[in-house]
């Protein structure tokens, strides 16, 4: 009987102590859990998958068919909202920096420095299904023993269906990049956005003049002699306009198929045809339109409409857009002159008539 007694008491000690342990435990793990949170990695946890259904719509361009929200994922909802919306730009939205991964650019803006690379990059980022770095990477021309991995590492996370992009202008006249950027892909898609050359060589030497207020003139720097009027082509605001010469060197890697060629001047007087190009040949919704874009007359180009929850629009920096020096028109029409045979077999390599002469 007593025995009994010991034995009962024993038993009900024992399941006493195993719930004191199992709420001990169960306390660790939820404050364990909460710690976790609390430090972001919650977001990190498997999200479940969705299915989308490509479609085309009326005007041909493919898009996403979307049958309810319980058959729609929450990137499709937003990318839907965002093109119906012209003042909702996607850097508004907030996305967690795990949300995504990072891959390699599908599209670069090759060149030109001083063409308006900046100004179609700014436009791109409008569109909700374009991610691309903001400062230029510089790999494939100054930065390219770092590695491929360095290289991935800058670009920003993107998700299914959308497409990442760089730009870096001295891409196009540096000899070894598109040796180097085939060797990453080779079906890399190449923008190169240019500009009457005299006009573009005229804007490099503004802003080399803002940077050095005692460098010499124009005409100085442009021709080796005054008086034969012999352009000096080491002076890279006088190369850099040799288009041909360049595209020469990206097409020993890649077909022509690979590039767009955009004009820097229709840029600026029709942003949105430019802008439709660009996103016909990234196999882009046309989202980025007219309704975009006001003409800034101080400027004397483009700017973005003011997008939602700012207080006023978006437009370049005041580097842009700065009045350039008045230059001789005699060292005008030598220029012209040295060009237009460069021009001409553009025209004829691009297919497409710039009308600089």
């Amino acid at each position: 009987m007593g025995c009994s007694k010991w034995s009962a008491a024993f038993n009900f000690g024992h399941l006493k102590a195993q719930s004191k342990l199992s709420v001990f435990f169960t306390m660790v793990l939820l404050f364990t859990y909460l710690l976790y949170c609390l430090n972001g990695y919650c977001d990190s946890l498997p999200r479940p998958v969705y299915e989308h259904q490509p479609v085309t719509g009326n005007d041909g361009a493919e898009g996403e068919q979307f049958l309810g929200a319980h058959n729609a994922s929450p990137v499709s909802l937003v990318r839907k909202q965002l093109s119906d919306s012209p003042n909702v730009h996607p850097s508004n939205i907030s996305i967690a920096n795990n949300f995504g991964s990072k891959k390699f650019p599908q599209a670069i803006i090759i060149g030109v420095k001083k063409g308006g690379t900046r100004a179609l990059l700014e436009f791109l980022r409008v569109h909700p299904d374009v991610r691309a770095v903001g400062a230029e990477p510089h790999f494939f021309d100054r930065f390219y023993d770092r590695g491929l991995e360095w290289y991935r590492s800058l670009m920003p996370r993107t998700l299914e269906g959308q497409i990442t992009m760089e730009k870096t202008p001295s891409y196009f006249i540096t000899k070894e990049s598109p040796r180097r950027v085939h060797s990453m892909s080779r079906h890399t898609k190449l923008i190169v956005v240019v500009r009457d050359p005299v006009t573009r060589a005229i804007s490099d030497y503004t802003q080399t003049l803002s940077k050095s207020p005692k460098l010499p003139s124009f005409q100085r720097l442009a021709f080796r002699n005054t008086t034969t009027g012999l352009i000096d082509t080491s002076w890279s605001a006088i190369r850099i306009g040799i288009y041909a010469k360049h595209l020469e060197n990206w097409l020993r890697y890649f077909p022509l198929s690979r590039f767009l060629f955009v004009s820097g001047e229709w840029l600026v007087t029709d942003p949105a045809g430019e802008m439709g190009r660009v996103q016909d040949f990234l196999g882009l919704k046309r989202v980025v339109t007219d309704k975009h874009f006001y003409f800034n007359q101080t400027k004397g180009f483009p700017c973005l409409k003011k997008p939602e929850g700012s207080s006023r629009p978006r437009c370049l920096g005041k580097s842009k857009g700065r009045p350039h020096p008045l230059i001789p028109s005699e060292v005008l029409l030598k220029l012209r002159d040295f060009y237009t045979p460069f021009n001409l077999k553009f025209y004829q390599m691009t297919g497409q008539d710039f009308g600089w002469n």
